[in-house]
């Protein structure tokens, strides 16, 4: 045999890249990367700054009308100064109450029967379609609906006619947010509760609900925040009321209402305590979000020690 048969059996050394070469893919994906972040932080303030600019113009004008008297008092008379808004303040507190009371356990029965129970079945559609329909029905539609069901069966505008209002419309949020999260919930976790013999449910209410809280909480306050400054179905419904009412079945006072009565009003005085009223609203709204927030963060309202 001679040396020229033999087969070179040594494996070829890999070329490496050039390295001008790996510099340029470095560098580009450095640049990619910046502009990525660049973005995300425009968008980012692209969100804020409405909040920030809404808020900013709020307190410019309506800092200064705010005193003790707007927190304590009722509307003042055509004509004379002063009066405050305690009154329409205390009415909102009730309304978003009682539309809190009805709306979150309808929404959120609803969105677990369309996650946990109602896969595959007609009923399930025809309720998820109903829900996105309702998202999407103007608030002064609701509220004729309303007045045409409640307030002429009664004969007479009230409080729970405005909470019936704002139920309706918090409902269908609430139940897409809360099927939403539940169906993010792993189903290894239902799959270990029934293997232990727990009913359907119990796993429902226990496992599944309880682990997505957090967003159906998000979503809940999402649906409050919409409905607070509602005041096209309060029109229909509550009526407003010049002064103290805690009657249920009785026309009742409320923040958008008395906002929007000074705010078409011809005189100057009225239009400094509309814009007092709507610093009021957006920092009661503001407040609730925070505090429901720091609750579920902390694992209170999960039920957590």
């Amino acid at each position: 045999m001679t040396s020229a048969s033999v087969t070179n059996t040594t494996p070829a050394t890999p070329q490496r890249p050039p390295l001008r070469h790996s510099r340029s893919n470095g560098m580009r994906r450095s640049f990619m990367d910046a502009f990525v972040v660049g973005l995300a932080t425009l968008a980012t303030l692209l969100v804020i700054a409405p909040l920030v600019a809404i808020l900013g113009y709020l307190l410019y004008k309506g800092a200064s009308s705010l005193n003790l008297a707007f927190f304590t008092h009722i509307p003042a008379p055509v004509g004379e100064p002063g009066g405050g808004m305690a009154n329409s303040i205390v009415g909102s507190g009730i309304v978003l109450l009682l539309a809190s009371f009805m709306g979150v356990p309808v929404g959120i029965a609803a969105g677990v029967y369309l996650a946990e129970f109602g896969r595959g079945k007609a009923l399930a559609a025809a309720v998820r379609f109903t829900a996105d329909v309702l998202n999407g029905v103007p608030s002064i539609v609701m509220g004729i609906s309303v007045y045409a069901l409640v307030v002429l069966k009664q004969k007479h505008f009230s409080a729970l006619a405005g909470g019936i209002a704002l139920a309706i419309m918090m409902v269908p949020t609430i139940t897409r947010t809360t099927e939403e999260m539940l169906l993010i919930v792993p189903n290894a976790v239902r799959e270990a509760a029934l293997g232990l013999g727990v009913p359907k449910w119990r796993t429902a209410l226990s496992i599944s609900l309880r682990t997505a809280s957090p967003g159906i909480i998000t979503g809940c306050m999402l649906a409050f925040a919409r409905v607070a400054g509602e005041t096209a179905p309060l029109l229909f419904t509550a009526f407003g009321n010049q002064f103290w009412n805690f009657h249920l079945n009785e026309p009742i006072a409320a923040l958008p209402l008395q906002i929007f009565i000074y705010a078409i009003s011809p005189y100057d005085e009225w239009h400094r305590l509309a814009w007092a009223g709507a610093l009021v609203l957006i920092l009661l709204i503001m407040v609730s979000v925070t505090l429901v927030r720091i609750f579920a963060g902390r694992g209170i309202l999960k039920g957590n020690s």
